[in-house]
């Protein structure tokens, strides 16, 4: 199902730190900074901190810039972004800032906790019972698809932050580092441990802002089982996006393909009728980069616009055989082929039966069909 894009925002020490253990929370952005802060709250649909970030900062979490807010009326928007807590047990003080300014509130939490939460609060907030436990990607599913938000904006705490990167569940992180040490290993850290995805993350960016720097990184490693990552969802955009590339064809699809080692290492990419080969198909094209004994093929991921080919008239081996041929068992694609020119194409039967994973991901189904409109 489509997911909102998720976006991480937090402030750390030098060494690693949200806060330190004293009496008020330890500021450490810059006045600049935190004006950029109200600039991304007013850009997206939706803000999202713990119930324990309730408890320990007491944030009110608005839009403070009245400009901003206007824009954002008449834009059709609502004033302010919903704004969003999730607890567990359904610990809430009514009390607190964050349910006394601003506008819309939303609560997710398991089953017992939203009974609770819903006795705390009465009609201050809508609360959403998850089931017996918290299910991140459910709750996101249900932001898309029920509140209509596309752009989530996660503020923290750290519990959240790392579970939300952890489950490849994180788009975007806007890191801010403040040029101070905290050093009280009792105080909370942005990340905790567990098991991360392998590999580096993309810098999409850097700016200094007064005396701080903020960082952007996205994910890059591909995700591993059925359900898509956030890494899964930026790959199979590029590759949707080479489809634009391909030359015009009247007989034959444009696709576009990024293969794309488990580290998140980019191995090659192709478009149909690359070069000077006006029958090469897309994954044909970025495998044929490669090297054959390349050892990260194995645990790589083909991300192909198009369902990879089950026949074709072309050459003697279509594409689902030449993925599964490198080694390959992991492809993500965003559209099914349809009968426009092989009647009952099955491409991921092919890889399926050669034991590779197939991932469709539908939302990005129009995205890919776009250079193709003609032949449909």
């Amino acid at each position: 199902m489509p997911l909102p894009y998720v976006l991480l925002s937090a402030a750390v020490s030098l060494d690693g730190y949200l806060d330190d253990t004293g009496p008020e929370r330890l500021l450490l952005s810059s006045p600049a900074d935190f004006d950029r802060v109200d600039a991304v709250r007013a850009s997206v649909d939706a803000i999202l901190v713990g119930a324990g970030t309730i408890r320990a900062d007491n944030p009110r979490l608005l839009v403070n810039s009245a400009e901003r807010r206007a824009a954002r009326t008449a834009a059709g928007k609502p004033e302010y972004p919903l704004k969003i807590t999730v607890t567990a047990t359904g610990d809430l003080d009514p009390a607190a800032n964050f349910w006394h300014t601003g506008g819309e509130k939303l609560v997710y939490s398991t089953d017992r906790g939203a009974e609770r939460a819903a006795r705390l609060l009465g009609g201050t907030a809508d609360v959403v019972p998850l089931g017996p436990a918290l299910d991140w990607r459910a709750l996101l599913e249900h932001l898309h698809d029920v509140r209509g938000v596309t752009r989530l904006m996660v503020e923290g705490g750290g519990t959240i932050h790392t579970q939300l990167v952890q489950q490849g569940l994180a788009d975007e992180l806007q890191l801010v580092l403040a040029p101070l040490f905290v050093g009280d290993p009792a105080a909370p850290r942005l990340f905790g441990p567990g098991a991360y995805q392998a590999g580096r993350l993309r810098l999409l960016d850097t700016s200094r802002i007064e005396d701080v720097v903020l960082m952007r990184y996205a994910p890059t490693a591909p995700g591993t089982g059925p359900l898509p990552t956030a890494a899964d969802r930026h790959w199979l955009r590029t590759a949707c996006e080479l489809a634009a590339q391909c030359p015009p064809s009247e007989t034959a699809f444009s696709v576009g393909a990024v293969v794309v080692a488990g580290d998140g290492t980019e191995l090659a990419r192709g478009y149909s009728r690359e070069g000077a080969d006006p029958v090469v198909h897309a994954e044909e094209a970025a495998l044929a980069k490669i090297a054959p004994n390349d050892s990260r093929l194995a645990g790589a991921t083909v991300y192909s616009s198009l369902e990879p080919c089950a026949r074709r008239a072309s050459r003697p081996a279509p594409c689902a055989e030449l993925i599964l041929r490198a080694g390959v068992r992991r492809v993500v694609t965003a559209w099914r082929e349809p009968d426009t020119f092989v009647q009952a194409a099955d491409g991921t039967g092919v890889l399926v039966a050669g034991g590779a994973r197939v991932v469709v991901l539908p939302e990005l189904e129009d995205l890919a069909k776009a250079p193709n409109v003609h032949l449909l």
